[in-house]
């Protein structure tokens, strides 16, 4: 299902619709929230035709448009001059969806009256929910450029209100600022200010919802595409470290601050544990430091464009420095992307060559393209197509291959297999290890290959080996001792 949320006001509504209906030619969608159109009452109907949707809502204030596909049969909750509130049932899936049109007021006084209305909405909300439009407040300060300092008691009064609802940022891809001011130099500003909001029914129905900030043409807003794909499940993506971490000045200082284990257990167990433990922190430190790389370079590349207009029409030294300091920040976050996707391409034959993220995106493409697997023969020569039957049977194909009916207990074979080597020569061979062979083992690694089953690159252990090492080392040891590695354990990366 494909929707679309905007506040088409400001710049050129005109032109605004006309991008409308060339974006529903395109992608068809089911229900279109507009936000602040054009007043006169008579262009409802005008438009419904022109973008060919079978029922059109508007709110008391002319403010807020809906315009709904016949598939849903629509009933009007609440009518009120900051939010639209409609409960959509889907006759051909039978999925009720409760959809609130937002367009919040200025003054935050005057917002008090929409976090009531959403409060006694949420009381008893048992539907899936989708709360989206134009907030007019950010959640934090990193939603907004320029400009004056933020009001923390609307930013409290906002949060406040979505926490108690039980409603979550549904996320989104593309520039985080979704309005500008349109003005120049010290006067642009840039915010954050519609977003897409969701109760944990939405988010349980529809898994594969997606949100997409698009470019502002036609509206000093950004239009807010939602693609909801009720049959995707949601995917759990497994840990994988990132090599640019490395390169990080704060990295090795927090792997030695978190490689630490509250518990005594023999060196599998540990190392195990303590590999755990540092993907969660890392996780965490990774979203702090660096946040969303794709999501920042589109920020980025909006800002820069803004400040190049700037010193083009004013050439002053404080606008170049502007410009500077801004496209400094573009190529560090572009320097990451490429790292990621020469990392993800697995090509270890390309060093340091021009900048080309889109090579190393399609051969990501490419070979995810070779490894998929459509249909398999099970042990009866049957085709399996099904995912959860496809999985099960390369489960069972490897068991059988790994599992022995008999085990041998007659050895008489080794008697016809002659020495070649004298006592010194074995006890060589049966010598534990040294902390340097291990070591030149591990850094015999390739770190720019694939990473293990548990996540870690090479890289991670070249690089945090006066760390990790004697844990290792230990793990080693153990092992050319006769200790067994514990069945919970199932890999590790060495």
């Amino acid at each position: 299902m494909d929707a679309i949320i905007w506040n088409v006001r400001s710049v050129n509504t005109m032109q605004a619709f006309e991008r409308l209906i060339l974006m529903h030619r395109h992608h068809h969608f089911e229900f279109i929230g507009v936000i602040e159109p054009m007043q006169q009452s008579n262009k409802v109907e005008r438009y419904r035709n022109r973008i060919g949707l079978a029922q059109a809502v508007v709110n008391v204030s002319n403010k807020i448009w809906a315009f709904i596909d016949e598939v849903f049969e629509v009933t009007i909750l609440y009518n009120m001059v900051q939010q639209l509130t409609l409960k959509l049932f889907h006759t051909e899936t039978h999925v009720e969806l409760i959809l609130t049109l937002v367009y919040a007021k200025c003054d935050p006084i005057e917002r008090i009256e929409l976090w009531d209305s959403l409060y006694a909405m949420a009381t008893d909300m048992t539907s899936p929910w989708l709360v989206g439009g134009d907030f007019n407040v950010i959640w934090d300060e990193e939603e907004k450029f320029g400009g004056l300092p933020v009001s923390l008691n609307e930013v409290d009064d906002f949060r406040h209100c979505i926490n108690t609802c039980n409603l979550v940022d549904l996320g989104f891809k593309g520039s985080i600022y979704t309005w500008w001011n349109g003005r120049s130099e010290e006067d642009c500003i840039f915010k954050r200010l519609d977003r897409c909001l969701g109760n944990m029914e939405l988010q349980q129905t529809f898994p594969g919802l997606e949100i997409t900030h698009l470019s502002k043409t036609g509206s000093d807003h950004c239009p807010m595409l939602l693609k909801c794909d009720i049959e995707v499940e949601p995917i759990k993506k497994p840990f994988r470290f990132l090599n640019f971490w490395t390169k990080h000045e704060n990295f090795k200082a927090v792997v030695k601050e978190n490689w630490t284990a509250d518990i005594a257990a023999n060196p599998f167990i540990m190392f195990n544990y303590k590999l755990k433990n540092l993907k969660k922190i890392l996780s965490s430190w990774s979203r702090s430091t660096y946040g969303d790389i794709f999501q920042k370079i589109a920020s980025l590349e909006e800002v820069v464009l803004v400040h190049e207009k700037q010193f083009e029409a004013v050439p002053t030294q404080m606008n170049r420095e502007r410009l500077h300091k801004v496209k400094a920040e573009l190529i560090r976050y572009l320097a990451l992307e490429e790292e990621f996707w020469k990392q993800k391409a697995g090509m270890a034959w390309f060093k340091d060559g021009d900048r080309n993220t889109r090579f190393f995106h399609a051969q990501v493409r490419g070979r995810r393209k070779k490894l998929q697997l459509k249909r398999i023969k099970d042990s009866n020569g049957n085709w399996i197509e099904e995912d959860t039957q496809i999985a099960e049977e390369a489960v069972n194909f490897y068991r059988d291959q790994f599992t022995e009916d008999v085990v041998p207990s007659v050895f008489h074979i080794m008697d016809h297999v002659p020495t070649l080597i004298d006592e010194e020569q074995n006890e060589m061979l049966i010598a534990n290890p040294t902390r340097e062979e291990v070591k030149k083992a591990v850094y015999g690694l390739n770190g720019d290959s694939a990473g293990g089953p548990d996540g870690f690159t090479g890289a991670f252990f070249h690089t945090c080996w006066d760390i990790v090492g004697e844990d290792i080392y230990a793990m080693v040891l153990a092992f050319f001792n006769g200790q067994q590695l514990p069945k919970s354990i199932t890999h590790t990366n060495l």
